[in-house]
């Protein structure tokens, strides 16, 4: 089995299974299997995996399937509906999945939240996007907050929210009522291209929400290709067949300041790189070691 030797990095870096197989865009990674991603991913020099739709979803099966790569499951993504429903609803949605994350060592759970969105959310104009109330917001916080101090008193899980284009916190603004409405027990997952896409800098992330950020997913943006998804008013879904998203150094954003956050904060969680794009148009292998090998450039490896 092809190793990589690339240089262990001062954090954790997991690769998203989106370079290989996209969860909703059906087309994208037809043919992809799990064998194919663990082997880019591990000959890449990564360490972890976030959980995609080619793997398993026994934790033993799931276990053996990534030690066999020398890979962790890094965490994954549960569909919440909070916005919704209620606080023991949601907990019983969520334990199987909570369950497999807890006995593969995961440590954080990414919530996004599905629920208050317009009808097919990701095929409709991003104009179309529904919002919160204040009161609305405060209530939906509440519940939250109770189901993160659930998910960690019953599976040792954090909450990383992820705020993303076409649900209920997109916007700066948004963070922020979401993290004023919530406790402590809500962490906050960076994610450095929906923050531009949003409309702001991940940097007021940083600087506002700092010991909040439990996990970090890592791509970069085509600005020419943004410039089109407005103009357009482009579905969701469009804007990421049109190329918006890339790996982080192939597009506009800055990074340094997300790394000087991570060296002077201690922050222990997960890196994860994401290129949330058409894998027939480049190998994914060749863009996720391309990732990886640009990362050993800006970050001092660990002796």
């Amino acid at each position: 089995m092809k190793t990589n030797n690339a240089p262990r990095l001062p954090v954790r870096v997991a690769i998203s299974p989106l370079s290989w197989a996209n969860e909703v865009i059906e087309e994208f990674g037809q043919d992809a299997t799990a064998e194919l991603c663990l082997t880019g991913a591990q000959a890449a020099g990564y360490e972890g995996v976030e959980m995609s739709r080619l793997f398993p979803r026994h934790p033993d099966e799931l276990n053996t399937l990534l030690s066999g790569y020398r890979l962790s499951l890094a965490s994954g993504w549960h569909s919440g509906f909070l916005a919704e429903r209620s606080v023991d609803e949601e907990l019983n949605a969520v334990d199987e999945f909570a369950t497999l994350l807890q006995k593969t060592g995961a440590r954080v759970m990414v919530y996004g939240e599905c629920a208050a969105m317009a009808e097919n959310a990701l095929d409709v104009p991003m104009s179309r996007r529904k919002k919160l109330t204040p009161a609305q917001m405060a209530a939906y916080g509440a519940r939250l907050t109770e189901f993160a101090r659930a998910l960690a008193e019953r599976y040792g899980l954090a909450m990383a929210y992820h705020h993303h284009l076409m649900m209920v916190v997109e916007t700066r603004d948004e963070v922020r009522q979401l993290m004023a409405a919530t406790g402590d027990e809500v962490g906050l997952l960076l994610d450095t291209g929906h923050a531009l896409t949003g409309g702001f800098s991940y940097v007021d992330l940083i600087s506002e929400f700092g010991p909040r950020i439990k996990h970090i997913h890592l791509k970069d943006v085509r600005p020419q290709v943004l410039e089109t998804v407005h103009s357009g008013d482009l579905s969701f879904n469009d804007a990421v067949r049109a190329g918006m998203f890339t790996i982080p150094g192939d597009g506009a954003i800055d990074f340094q300041p997300l790394f000087e956050f991570i060296r002077r904060s201690g922050y222990e969680g997960w890196v994860v790189v994401e290129a949330e794009q058409d894998p027939s148009l480049e190998c994914p292998d060749i863009t996720v070691a391309r990732a990886r090998n640009w990362l050993s450039t800006i970050l001092p490896a660990q002796a």
